[in-house]
């Protein structure tokens, strides 16, 4: 996905009490602010100067302007003297696009000995910004505030923070789910509400028989998986004995050829997630694994077992971490080291772990798989680099989603485990293991989780403001007892938060 395909439009208010020469000015610090934005290299998206916005119509156009421009993932608003804010009301009513109010000035210092009246009349921001501030929150309008100068560094990441947040949200609208069948059986939390999700979210999520996937399949060709055969020979460990052993060559042309049938399914339906389930695979000689991960590589969404949330989830996570570092991936916690002096996670799947994480070249393997009643699945296999993580979740409450989120830091295994034929990852939760899981397991996330090296906490906090979704956080500072109160708490305000 190229970002820079994308605009933000930096937004200023004002009014029309100062006269022409300060408007003049108001515009030409908004346009400096503005090209700076966008040539810095934290901004991630391009950044779009607009008209300096000084009449209740100016502003209402602006609003139904952007909702309507599909290029458009969100506005910048800067108030840089007084706007009074009873002019945004009928525009912020009608804006569907999400809004970063940037609360800085063009001036960073007071001029202590050359401060005139121009001066004040022209730098507002202290009390034109609450101005601004009041009618967001009186409209209950969910906004992220980035306070400090438009210069910083710092004020600049957090922008760019909430733009990769904004790109994720805007590629949810219209986004499409595609699931190979349904849920795993008996399984609870991978269902829900989907049209509630399409309501809420923006995306769609439709079933499709297997059947549908094999007729594709069953069309690829040989010289197709040939092709791929030479690129997995470029980008991966093979087996030593692959040219020799012909079970080993049919398992992997096999794999190959589900995923020339699978990108073509997506590509062709204009899928951005998908998910597949081990007890349906009627028509395939093996789970997809291979296929999934490299899917997943390439920046589509996967849930396990019909897990539409997780796919979308780690779909806008991938979004949100275009061109960053440290890659993000489909994961579930699988077992614990409980060992009182450092317990940790093992986390992996039976297959489908994104290469996007992977620690050096992955090492291209076909082992068997005891479950799905199948034959041998080829897979990556790939330890983790260390360093800090997340690990999210988006379930149903019922009447509303929660977005889940768990801090956490990978650390190398105890051993190589040269026995598990699965890619892998060891962390080790934040506060700890005994703290963290059963928080986890009280605000009832999933065993499935979008897994991140690339994305902080603030990245989904400004994507769960956007969705107007609960967050529940698990960090250092968390404690069993307040957590249990912030869900308690939570649990009253969203059941009242329609009528407050």
């Amino acid at each position: 996905m190229n970002l820079k395909s994308l605009d933000v439009w930096f937004v200023t208010g004002s009014q029309h009490l100062y006269g022409d020469e300060t408007l003049r000015q108001v515009a030409d610090h908004s346009q400096e602010i503005t090209k700076v934005l966008a040539t810095s290299p934290h901004i991630p998206v391009n950044v779009v100067f607009k008209p300096v916005l000084t009449t209740p119509d100016a502003i209402t156009k602006l609003c139904i302007d952007a909702n309507s421009d599909r290029n458009c993932i969100g506005l910048i608003t800067w108030m840089h003297t007084f706007s009074p804010a009873k002019m945004w009301i009928a525009g912020l009513k009608m804006l569907q696009k999400p809004f970063v109010h940037l609360h800085t000035q063009y001036n960073r210092d007071i001029p202590w000995d050359k401060i005139d009246m121009d001066f004040m009349n022209l730098n507002q921001s202290a009390h034109g910004g609450r101005e601004f501030g009041f009618i967001g929150t009186r409209l209950r309008i969910n906004r992220k505030v980035i306070v400090g100068f438009w210069q910083d560094e710092a004020v600049q990441q957090q922008l760019a923070t909430w733009m990769r947040a904004a790109v994720a949200w805007h590629d949810w609208q219209g986004g499409r789910i595609a699931r190979f069948g349904d849920n795993m059986r008996q399984v609870a939390v991978t269902e829900g509400d989907k049209v509630e999700a399409q309501i809420k979210f923006g995306y769609s999520v439709n079933g499709y028989g297997v059947g549908d996937l094999v007729a594709i399949v069953n069309k690829v060709s040989e010289a197709e998986i040939d092709k791929l055969i030479d690129e997995y020979k470029d980008l991966y460990k093979m087996p030593a004995n692959l040219d020799t052993d012909n079970t080993l060559m049919h398992s992997l042309r096999e794999a190959a050829k589900i995923e020339v049938g699978m990108r073509a399914f997506l590509a062709d339906g204009g899928f951005s997630a998908f998910t597949t389930n081990f007890e349906d695979l009627h028509g395939l000689e093996q789970l997809p694994g291979l296929a999934v991960q490299r899917l997943m590589t390439d920046g589509y969404g996967f849930g396990a077992e019909g897990d539409w949330k997780t796919a979308a989830l780690v779909r806008a996570m991938k979004v949100m971490a275009t061109g960053l570092t440290g890659g993000t991936s489909f994961m579930e916690d699988y077992t614990y080291h409980l060992d009182p002096a450092r317990p940790l996670v093992l986390g992996a799947h039976m297959l489908e772990v994104c290469s996007s994480i992977a620690k050096g070249q992955p090492s291209l393997e076909v082992h068997p798989l005891g479950i799905g009643g199948k034959s041998d699945p080829a897979r990556l296999v790939f330890h983790v680099t260390n360093g800090p993580g997340l690990n999210a979740s988006i379930i149903d409450m019922g009447n509303r989603f929660r977005l889940l989120v768990n801090k956490v830091d990978v650390v190398d295994p105890k051993v190589a485990l040269p026995r598990l034929p699965v890619a892998r990852v060891v962390w080790m939760p934040k506060p700890n293991l005994e703290v963290a899981a059963g928080a986890w397991i009280l605000a009832g996330g999933a065993h499935h989780t979008g897994f991140t090296m690339a994305l902080t906490l603030e990245h989904m906090q400004d994507f769960a403001d956007m969705a107007d979704i609960e967050m529940v956080t698990i960090d250092e500072h968390t404690t069993l007892s307040e957590i249990k109160k912030e869900l308690r708490w939570n649990q009253a305000y969203y059941h009242l938060s329609h009528g407050v």
